[in-house]
């Protein structure tokens, strides 16, 4: 095997008094794709910074390969000193590198160079630093969270152009679909120290389960072992001094190897205080219409949201996901139309900037607003106890929001979120900055949730966990919603374009597919009997067709079928699409017989 490009080996990193790696251990060939996965202050981003050599570790050594070009994309970008996204981009470019290609990346990433970077927003400063990192083609690329803020589009761009590279990739993310795409290997960083799984996400986190099972048993074990040991000690028959004080030793190392375990980190504890119990319907929108100038973001949209369904609105930024699901819960008044909510209604609502922590609050403050005790579902809970709920220590209780982590903010916006009595629980972006466990624990709480659930996200794996319908964008103010999870909503919009090609094909009176005008240059040819006789019954099973698939969307319709019955969804699916691809067969194959007829009298069913 040729040798690594490059090699961390045993590295130490402490912040103050806290040890983020110990003994932490990484390899990477050219070519490779890796992803790097544990929780939210495992070290994950501190190895990167590590391997990109923008930390000097406290211990350890870090070996590049000679003339080995790497490149790191930080997650949160330096925009100081530029007035200008293109100047920014350029900056990162080395003596010999394609300027071209700094530019072809921006227009792909949908900017000019020419934006000011104090006024752009967190998506177009993370397109801005993709194309910085991504123009100089390195050897190795060193990418954390580069998923953050994009939009589905970008996501599945930067899939495409990352597929695409020869580079070798280091990658974090919390996106699941994203890192089983792209990885090949699976780097834990776990309790300070890295294991090294050589496949890619899809298979991690049945190994990661075992991994811990194993430990879990070991400790049993061990504990077992203890318990024998203790009990000679007690009752045991004396031998010789020797021995027994050899044997005394062993049993304090057998202690001290148990006290000094590190399991795990726990996982968070997810309730809600619910609220009033809420009708059928929830909310009625009809007709609804909003503009800003020329801009139309939502056209003639309407919707009906049943107590118990789970919403998803998915489409790319700037297309007015935040508008539609404002003017939904009332916080917007559409130009035209109606929205009505219903009257027991308990909205709890999250946003993704999280604007409604004060940087001034202390983490305790924003959870009782200066009390003690925290009303939940369960009851009345002491604020360290719901603190310790969520993975925030006592020590963190007089902590300013202000200096909390991505990750810590987004835990605490959970935990305010969820404290507050509701049945209608709207999440903005609920996914930023989670970590996979965290993510896995949320998902099942959305899934069991007895309310009803309405959320923006671009985390495709997310959706398709939770939501029981999709409202997704489809141009210039068109949202159209579908049942199911993303991959129910894409496999439906598939079968979306053999309707539209119909409507073209088909003549506006009759119904039929439309007449091709004979070229007066053609030769005309001979049908055979079974070429006539399918002439003329294609149109009637066409028609047949189409009844069947009005028949099946009008059992689609039901938004609660996904829920109430899923086989019956997924068999209702499959047969649009079939009966969708059927349609467009028949049509081509009626149009063919239709010019070699050429002019050959039309059937007049």
């Amino acid at each position: 095997m040729a040798p690594p490009i490059l090699h961390v080996r045993d590295i130490e990193q402490s912040f103050g008094t806290t040890q983020v790696l110990d003994g932490a251990e990484c390899i990477l060939h050219a070519g490779e794709r890796l992803c790097v996965v544990g929780r939210n202050g495992s070290g994950k981003s501190t190895l990167l910074k590590v391997m990109a050599g923008l930390i000097e570790p406290d211990g350890g050594s870090v070996f590049v390969q000679p003339g080995t070009t790497i490149r790191y994309l930080p997650q949160e970008p330096d925009f100081s000193g530029y007035t200008r996204v293109g100047d920014y981009v350029e900056a990162g470019l080395a003596p010999g590198d394609d300027h071209h290609r700094a530019q072809t990346l921006l227009y792909a990433l949908g900017l000019s160079g020419e934006e000011d970077p104090t006024l752009i927003s967190g998506g177009e400063a993370r397109r801005a630093a993709l194309a910085r990192t991504l123009a100089t083609k390195p050897d190795i690329l060193l990418l954390d969270e580069p998923t953050n803020h994009l939009d589905l589009p970008s996501i599945e761009w930067l899939e495409h152009e990352l597929s695409s590279m020869s580079s070798a990739l280091v990658l974090i993310s919390h996106d699941r679909r994203f890192l089983e795409r792209l990885s090949r290997k699976t780097l834990w960083v776990d309790r300070g120290q890295c294991r090294m799984l050589g496949k890619g996400f899809g298979a991690f986190e049945d190994w990661r389960d075992e991994v811990l099972e194993a430990e879990e048993l070991e400790q049993h074990k061990l504990a077992r072992k203890i318990v024998r040991e203790e009990h000679w000690l007690r009752y045991g028959v004396t031998a010789r001094r020797k021995r027994n004080v050899r044997r005394l030793k062993n049993l304090g190392e057998l202690r001290s190897q148990k006290r000094d375990f590190e399991g795990p980190k726990g996982n968070i504890t997810l309730n809600v205080a619910e609220g009033r119990g809420a009708g059928k319907i929830i909310i009625e929108a009809k007709g609804i219409n909003k503009s800003y100038g020329d801009q139309k973001l939502v056209q003639d949209f309407s919707c009906r949201i049943t107590r118990g369904s789970r919403i998803g609105i998915v489409g790319p930024n700037g297309a007015g996901k935040t508008t539609l699901l404002k003017m939904l819960i009332g916080e917007l008044t559409p130009d035209t139309g109606t929205v009505k909510m219903g009257s027991t209604v308990d909205l709890v609502s999250m946003d993704q900037n999280r604007s409604e922590l004060k940087p001034d609050w202390t983490l305790k403050e924003a959870l009782t607003n200066g009390g003690d005790m925290v009303d939940l579902a369960t009851g009345r809970k002491h604020v360290m106890a719901y603190m310790k709920d969520f993975l925030f220590t006592p020590d963190q209780a007089n902590t300013p929001v202000s200096v909390l982590s991505g990750g810590e903010k987004a835990r605490l916006m959970l935990a305010r979120s969820l404290a507050l009595p509701g049945n209608f629980l709207v999440l903005d972006e609920p996914t930023n900055d989670l970590d996979l466990e965290t993510l896995d624990l949320l998902q099942a709480f959305l899934s069991d949730y007895a309310g009803t659930v309405m959320l923006v996200s671009h985390d495709r794996d997310f959706l398709d966990r939770v939501t029981t319908s999709i409202i997704v964008h489809e141009g210039t103010g068109k949202w159209r919603e579908y049942p199911g999870g993303y991959s129910d909503m894409l496999r439906q919009r598939k079968a979306a374009p053999a309707g539209k090609s119909k409507a073209k094909k088909l003549n506006q009176k009759t119904g039929k597919p439309k007449q091709k005008s004979a070229d007066p240059k053609s030769v005309k040819v001979k049908l055979t009997f079974k070429d006539q006789h399918a002439l003329k019954t294609l149109p009637l099973e066409i028609e047949a067709l189409e009844k069947r698939i009005e028949k099946i969307n009008a059992v689609l319709a039901d938004p609660d079928l996904f829920t109430n019955d899923r086989k019956r969804f997924d068999q209702a699916s499959a047969a649009l699409i079939e009966a969708s691809d059927k349609i467009e067969e028949m049509e081509l194959r009626w149009l063919e017989l239709d010019e070699l007829a050429g002019g050959a009298p039309k059937p007049t069913a």
